[in-house]
């Protein structure tokens, strides 16, 4: 039998499928463009439903996936919906509220406001860190009394809150921890040994079993003690020599080894003892090694050098010009301002494609091994004048292995914590502010130390000269500036790339620990999940049933509009929860409310238009034009009311509290979407099944008109059926 025919047949089933696409997207006629918009709302209602409730999604790509390997023999691999949850407040999920009172008793009045907004943004960390979902943390000032306000949803134990929480924060000042660990005992250094004879006993039976011809994969799934690769029978896939396996391929090739066999000796590494599989090796590229003299100049990425632009290129063009394979490695020490590799010649040692700046790398690829760039390269850091010093292929090797893990010294004493703490602290730290640098006009950080401060800065700066200083809050390092000389004098500055945003937020949180702003606990409250769940179904049944009732008005008296209409809204409801959990949004009761009252909004908006549309077929217009007018006239009024209303939420947002503020945002959103539904999604769909002549029928718009009143014209005409 001839496939001609057949591959004749699908080539014009394959054109006809993509002109019609073509035309959906780039529509040349009136309803094109109306099927256009068509498509582009079925897929937002699509999109957002998924999100929205992603269960239906999921499901019916578990089915077709299982149906097309069952019967087609097809691995489709359609993906899953991602899943994200909703936010619950307290009120629906069940928590804990606190109140705490801030005693500024002996904070200026002109410090208090950023105070407070230092100690709100410590407790937020901490109860950040604690791993509440959304917390909510307000500053509330009544008279002259600050209160801090804590709604933790989900927190159900108020002792472990408020232990959390705790009364003041910490903030201290720590060096680099430059002493070793301690020494292992008599009875961890035997119990080490001793484990790890054990485990090279468990390896060296493994490896018999490997060799005597057992079955490499059930060996590694059962035993193996690398959890990353035990699952798939051992398979690392290929490795090169700059990987993290690199100690085993350097011993692997030590000897003669053929693919698919088992290397016949333990390879042992950092992690314990392997039994390798070599299985095959390949070439991907080339790796290089280099060195290199770089000239940064100011502005230049990580340079704190003052020269010009062209003062760097004159001196690099001057270094390109002296460079010869034997001085290199003095010039880059005397002239590199690459502080890391300039102490050996400037070698950068190997490196593989995409690790070193695009300009960097292809200038290096084109030099000749053993040759010099005759002209400086130039990169975000400056100018470079590079040294190719050698090139080989990159061999990878695709291995399998059995793991069995060793102990170390670290199983028993932990590294040292990078950081030691000094006897500076919080205490010791008058204020902190934001100041800009005179001549660069950069943000900074001002500190300034009381007197025994100051005694304690100035030992801590002495001894740290170049080094790293660390300024931690709660735990936290927060900043960590190098010390550039001593400082003797009581004050000092952080200085960096910080936006004046940061810096404020810096300083904020510095004189968070610094300033004696202790909190007490004035109430707490404890919402129980039970009263929360009651209210959830409560207001979602609520919402549903008066849902239903709108449907079914709108359905009875405006019967084809009305359906499309409720179309609008259903569309309306999902794009509303799908943006609840994109942005996300905390939903409390209140917040419900506003949701529920927005729906209303939709539908008022919807009647308008839809009696605006009853007005203009009345004056005897045909049904396009009257859907074009009544729209257009409706659309003044629904946006007035709609703007006053969003005036109104923004009103109550920023001058009420949290659960105010949670009913106008929703109820802002809600009015934002209802009008996108009303204008946008309702006027496309009637516009599409106006165009449907079986669907032009007077009965399925608004029955009891009356036909013969006159139209604005003087005539008698009627529209045509």
């Amino acid at each position: 039998m001839s496939m001609k025919p057949f591959l004749n047949g699908l080539r014009r089933t394959s054109h006809g499928f993509w002109n019609a696409l073509l035309s959906l997207l780039l529509p040349t006629t009136p309803r094109g463009r109306i099927r256009r918009a068509v498509f582009f709302i079925v897929l937002l209602l699509v999109f957002s439903s998924a999100l929205s409730y992603p269960k239906w999604w999921n499901s019916s790509v578990d089915r077709i996936n299982g149906w097309s390997e069952s019967t087609l023999g097809l691995d489709l691999h359609l993906p899953q919906f991602w899943e994200l949850p909703f936010v619950l407040g307290l009120d629906l999920q069940g928590g804990t509220h606190l109140v705490y009172v801030a005693d500024m008793a002996n904070i200026p009045d002109s410090e208090q406001d950023t105070s407070i907004a230092g100690v709100r943004d410590v407790i937020e960390r901490r109860v950040n860190s604690f791993g509440v979902s959304e917390p909510l943390v307000q500053t509330n000032k009544s008279g002259n009394e600050w209160r801090l306000i804590v709604d933790l949803a989900g927190v159900s134990d108020i002792s472990e809150a408020i232990k959390l929480i705790g009364e003041t924060p910490i903030l201290e000042f720590k060096e680099q921890n430059n002493e070793p660990p301690r020494a292992l005992t008599a009875e961890e250094q035997a119990d080490l040994e001793a484990s790890n004879t054990a485990a090279k006993s468990k390896a060296d039976d493994l490896l018999a079993r490997a060799l005597a011809g057992g079955d490499f994969a059930t060996l590694a799934t059962e035993n193996s003690d690398d959890l990353s690769t035990r699952g798939v029978g051992g398979n690392l896939d290929f490795q090169s020599k700059s990987g993290p396996y690199s100690e085993l391929i350097d011993q692997l090739l030590s000897g003669d080894m053929s693919e698919g066999q088992v290397v016949p000796r333990l390879l042992e590494d950092y992690r314990g003892y392997h039994i390798v599989r070599y299985e095959e090796q390949r070439e991907s590229g080339q790796e290089m090694k280099a060195s290199h003299v770089l000239i940064c100049y100011a502005g230049a990425a990580q340079c704190e050098s003052e020269r010009s632009k062209d003062e760097a290129l004159s001196l690099a063009r001057e270094l390109a010009g002296q460079a010869t394979p034997e001085n290199f490695a003095q010039l880059a020490q005397d002239n590199s301002s690459d502080v890391g590799t300039a102490e050996n010649g400037g070698d950068l040692g190997w490196f593989q494609p995409g690790i070193m700046v695009k300009p960097f790398e292809d200038a290096t690829q084109a030099l000749e091994v053993g040759s010099i760039t005759t002209e400086p390269v130039e990169t975000d850091f400056g100018f470079h004048v590079i040294y190719k010093t050698d090139a080989r292929p990159i061999s990878e090797y695709r291995l399998s292995h059995i793991q069995i893990n060793k102990k170390t010294a670290a199983d028993y004493v932990p590294p040292a914590d990078q950081w030691k703490n000094t006897q500076l602290s919080g205490k010791q730290l008058k204020r902190s502010v934001v100041q800009f640098h005179p001549q660069t006009n950069e943000p900074q950080v001002a500190l300034e130390f009381d007197s025994e401060g100051k005694d304690l800065f100035a030992d801590i700066t002495g001894r740290n000269v170049g080094q790293p200083v660390a300024i931690f809050l709660d735990g936290e390092a927060i900043s960590i500036p190098t010390v550039n000389e001593v400082i003797s004098g009581g004050e000092a500055v952080i200085s960096g790339n910080f936006s004046i945003q940061e810096a404020k937020l810096l300083a904020q949180r510095l004189n968070a620990g610094a300033l004696p702003v202790p909190i007490h606990l004035e109430t707490q409250q404890s919402v129980g999940a039970t009263l929360g769940n009651d209210s959830l179904y409560s207001s979602l049944r609520a919402g549903l049933i008066g849902f239903l009732v709108v449907v079914l008005f709108m359905l009875l008296y405006y019967r084809l509009p009305g359906l499309i209409a409720v179309v609008a809204l259903c569309i309306y409801t999902a794009v509303n929860l799908a943006i609840y959990k994109l942005i996300p949004v905390t939903l409390t009761l209140s917040g419900i409310a506003g949701l529920i009252l927005s729906l209303g909004m939709a539908v008022d908006a919807n009647i308008l238009i839809f009696e605006r549309l009853k007005e203009e077929l009345q004056r005897g217009r045909t049904l396009q034009s009257a859907l074009e007018e009544g729209f257009r006239r409706a659309w003044l009024s629904i946006r007035d009311s709609n703007l006053t209303t969003l005036i109104s939420c923004c009103i109550l947002f920023y001058t009420s509290s949290s659960l105010i503020k949670g009913f106008a945002f929703t109820l802002g959103i809600g009015v934002l979407i209802s009008m996108f539904s009303a204008i946008t999604v309702s006027r496309t769909l009637l516009r599409l099944v106006s165009g449907w002549e079986p669907l032009r029928s007077e009965l399925l718009y608004l029955p009891g008109l009356n036909r013969s009143k006159p139209r604005e014209d003087g005539s008698n005409r009627t529209e045509k059926k």
